[in-house]
């Protein structure tokens, strides 16, 4: 008997978000920041950005917000497959759902509470990225990345790295050589996923692609207009780590999303990752305002495998280093 492939993820792909008021979530995703309705079913809204070809984020409403899963699109049904060895071998909860457009997507929980899917196949739709009579809002371009706080970096590093073949760009080491953040990667970029030390496993962002800087800055000027500046949490600013030119906004549940732009590929097979001391202050802000605590501290609920939410867990890495506040 064929042991199964090991599974060849492709890229990040979709969330799934559950939100307490959806008119007033549509009203931030969709008229404010121009994310296009895919689909609408009664009580959720399916939305992509301009370059998507299928839907990337999906609004469900809830009695409480939360994070249903976070999706990777695979290559092929031998990687589901494996991707079920992988899951009766280290006795992680699964099972097969269907989602909209993904007529087959396994289910699991990840080893760290992380609750994730996997799917091959999607329906996709002509993109609108040149339809620009049909652009509205600052202009998200497409999906990027996630980012998940975790009380175990080092450990989640090296199994998405072991397991699901996931490379690291960059990553935050202190003097002791212990991990407190790592962004890894399938498609060649900086990131798919990053994990950041904190209380989890919690969602910290789910960020969209920008076309450029300016049309980060036309964000503020759009949240403004509406009123709604505090929506602003942090930025816009420059990372160290990834290069980034980012804004870290608040939607009307307080899920947060980075809109980001200004990385670069990391292609090449002799790439090596970057690493930053934790008393440098540039891997966070190269320049930028001072950031707030509850980027450090606040993030969202994730689904357990048998509903409800999962309680999130400190690590050994508590308390924010002093040279960050």
């Amino acid at each position: 008997m064929t042991a199964p492939a090991r599974p060849d993820i492709i890229r990040i792909a979709h969330a799934v978000f559950t939100v307490a008021d959806l008119e007033a979530s549509r009203d931030f995703y969709v008229n404010l920041l121009g994310l296009n309705v895919l689909h609408e079913t009664p009580g959720a809204l399916y939305l992509r950005g301009v370059e998507d070809r299928e839907w990337t984020l999906k609004l469900e409403q809830a009695p409480e917000a939360g994070v249903r899963h976070i999706a990777y699109r695979v290559r092929t049904d031998a990687c589901l497959e494996g991707l079920v060895a992988l899951a009766e071998r280290e006795g992680l909860p699964y099972r097969w759902e269907e989602e909209l457009d993904r007529p087959r997507m396994l289910r699991m929980q990840d080893p760290f509470g992380v609750p994730v899917a996997f799917f091959r196949e999607s329906k996709t739709y002509p993109w609108l990225l040149q339809d620009y009579h049909l652009h509205r809002g600052p202009g998200l371009q497409r999906v990027d990345h996630v980012n998940v706080m975790t009380p175990d970096v080092s450990g989640m590093m090296d199994w998405y790295g072991r397991e699901l073949g996931f490379r690291t760009s960059e990553f935050t080491e202190d003097e002791a050589g212990r991990i407190w953040a790592a962004w890894v990667q399938r498609r060649g970029g900086v990131h798919d996923l990053a994990m950041t030390n904190g209380a989890g496993p919690r969602l910290h962002h789910w960020a969209y692609w920008m076309p450029d800087a300016m049309s980060i800055i036309r964000t503020c000027d759009i949240l403004a207009g509406a009123r709604q500046p505090e929506r602003i949490e942090r930025g816009p600013g420059r990372h160290g780590i990834s290069n980034a030119f980012f804004l870290y906004i608040r939607d009307p549940d307080g899920h947060r999303i980075e809109l980001y732009t200004s990385d670069y590929i990391t292609v090449d097979p002799d790439f090596q990752p970057i690493r930053w001391a934790l008393n440098d202050p540039r891997r966070q802000t190269l320049w930028g305002a001072k950031t707030p605590r509850s980027w450090f501290e606040e993030g969202s609920l994730m689904e357990a495998f048998g509903g409800g939410w999962v309680k999130p867990v400190e690590g050994e890495l508590k308390g924010i280093p002093a040279h960050v506040i």
